[in-house]
This record gives C-alpha cells, sequence and structure tokens, in this order.
C-alpha cells in the first residue's frame, strides 16, 4: 500500500505562491489516481485538485481553477500541487490522496496534511 507526506506548506501573504508536494513510498505510485483536499478550520474537507495516473488528465474545484496546478513526476513518485495567487480563503489543511481511478473508486490512503495560511 502506498504511503504518502505531504510537505512544502507555510505561512504565505495573499497574492504569493507557494509548492506543496506529497512523497509517496513504494512503487506502485503511478498505479493511483492522486487528488488534493484541504480542510479549513470549523469546515468539510473538500476536493481540490485530481490528476490521472499518467497526469494527462486534470480536474479542478471551481474556486482554484486557474490558480492551482496539480503535476506528478512518477519516476520520483511525487505530486505537487502549485498554488499562485494566494487568498486568504485558500487557508487549510492540505491533503493528499492516492484513488483506484481518475475521480472514482475507493481511496487507499491519505497523507497526514501540510498547513497553509494565507495572510491579508
Amino acid at each position: 500500500q502506498v504511503q504518502l507526506v505531504e510537505s512544502g506548506g507555510g505561512l504565505v501573504q495573499a497574492g504569493g505562491s507557494l509548492r506543496l508536494s506529497c512523497a509517496a513510498s513504494g512503487r506502485t505510485f503511478s498505479s493511483y489516481a492522486m487528488e488534493w483536499f484541504r480542510q479549513a478550520p470549523g469546515k468539510e474537507r473538500e476536493f481540490v485538485a485530481g490528476i490521472s495516473r499518467s497526469g494527462g488528465l486534470t480536474t479542478y474545484t471551481d474556486s482554484v481553477q486557474g490558480r492551482f496546478t496539480v503535476s506528478r513526476e512518477n519516476a520520483k513518485n511525487t505530486l505537487y500541487l502549485q498554488m499562485s495567487s494566494l487568498r486568504p480563503e485558500d487557508t487549510a489543511v492540505y491533503y493528499c490522496a492516492a484513488r483506484r481511478d481518475f475521480r472514482r473508486g475507493e481511496y487507499v490512503n491519505w497523507g497526514q496534511g501540510t498547513q497553509v495560511t494565507v495572510s491579508s
């Protein structure tokens, strides 16, 4: 089973950028579609972005479309989330997740999360 560890979170001013990484253990990373979620204080966890096994397909929630870019390097077992034009409402704990198929099927595992804080 793939193990996931996020990194790259931090404190940034509104309008700034951050790149999150999700490092996967094992040799099966390319077997899974991957997704990013986030959870703000007092709110439910919400889908942010997804990417297919090969990276050829991506999808985003409307609020980050055009500002965030999800990508992956299967050779490095790593998933990324490039976040630009950050807003205070992007403040949340960000999680990566491995899934059987692109936007469907069971979730195989989740990372522990990385905090992103955007100051106004």
